[in-house]
């Protein structure tokens, strides 16, 4: 909760009361208002998301190890209709999915990015996997700090879903075999 609460992150918007309308479903609009942290966590999220996509983005097509292209296809379709649903929460909201603070120490290190870009051929699975695996255990550690702060219905159930998905990701990407010297 500790990340959500830095300085002048949160706005002062009330809570909504998620007892006053039952859930609805992914995608619907919502009779609530997400709260300031609701928005807060959608928007980082959004930044989080976009991050995820430009890394399968700099791997496609160099990935050798079949599970890891099964998995990074898997994570490109599922954080795009992500990003998708989240933008779309955030213009409900009035807000573009930007706000005047800077996020960028949520997300991965421009020299990670700079090592699955310029890795070699033989090289690219390590470094995604080591690269994917501290991103996506960020994302479930926001989304698990969201699931003890947050109030929207919908905000909490797409955190519980990230927070399983990217749990299960990192588990995955230290199952596989690794690369051989």
């Amino acid at each position: 909760m500790a990340v959500l609460l830095s300085a002048g992150c949160v706005t002062s918007a009330p809570p909504a009361d998620p007892a006053s309308a039952p859930p609805p479903s992914a995608g619907a609009p919502s009779a609530s208002t997400p709260s300031g942290l609701d928005l807060l966590y959608l928007s980082m999220t959004l930044a989080h998301v976009e991050q995820t996509l430009e890394i399968v983005a700099l791997v496609r097509g160099r990935v050798a190890d079949p599970q890891l292209r099964t998995l990074v296809a898997a994570v490109e379709v599922t954080e795009a209709d992500e990003r998708d649903t989240v933008r779309g929460w955030l213009r409900e909201a009035g807000r573009d999915g930007r706000d005047d603070h800077d996020h960028s120490g949520h997300v991965t290190a421009a020299d990670d990015l700079a090592r699955l870009r310029t890795a070699a051929d033989g090289e690219v699975d390590a470094v995604l996997a080591g690269v994917l695996s501290e991103h996506q255990r960020a994302a479930a550690d926001l989304a698990r700090a969201h699931l003890t702060a947050g109030s929207d219905p919908r905000v909490l159930d797409l955190a519980g879903r990230i927070e399983r998905s990217r749990t299960a990701q990192v588990a995955m990407l230290a199952g596989l075999p690794s690369p051989e010297p």
